[in-house]
């Protein structure tokens, strides 16, 4: 199966059978797509998140603003695991300007810029960013 395929896939998937948990659960999260969002994560985020998501990765110190850790996204919020509020963030293209500048990468575009193909690479970038949520999702502690 391609690469592009596969992307297409895990976002179809993801939006077809998004998982939700009530407060004070662990968040359900698909073991698949979180494998797959693993390996996406330490390409992509471990540098700066560390390698078990808990914003100790070694190039936190050149940064203004320390990364957070992504192990209690759940926990600072009752529990819940705001997937949307997640993606949003990870793909960076829709944040407001007016909250001041990001030092993380505007993750939406660089998936999609090696894409060819516009709606193809959207997809493809929505399934990226859907399996790094769902790694999140299986890393939350209390």
């Amino acid at each position: 199966m391609s690469k592009q395929l596969l992307g297409w896939l895990c976002g179809a998937l993801l939006a077809l059978g998004a998982t939700t948990s009530s407060a004070g659960d662990t968040p359900s999260f698909d073991p698949m797509l979180a494998e797959m969002g693993a390996e996406r994560f330490a390409e992509y985020c471990s540098s700066c998140h560390g390698r078990k998501a808990r914003g100790d990765g070694p190039v936190r110190f050149a940064l203004t603003t320390p990364p957070a850790d992504l192990t209690r996204i759940a926990a600072r919020r009752g529990g819940k695991f705001p997937d949307g509020e997640i993606g949003r963030m990870i793909d960076g293209r829709f944040d407001i300007t007016a909250h001041g500048t990001r030092e993380m990468p505007v993750w939406g575009e660089r998936f999609s810029s090696s894409i060819p193909e516009g709606e193809i690479a959207e997809g493809i970038t929505r399934g990226y960013i859907a399996t790094l949520i769902e790694f999140l999702k299986s890393v939350q502690r209390d």
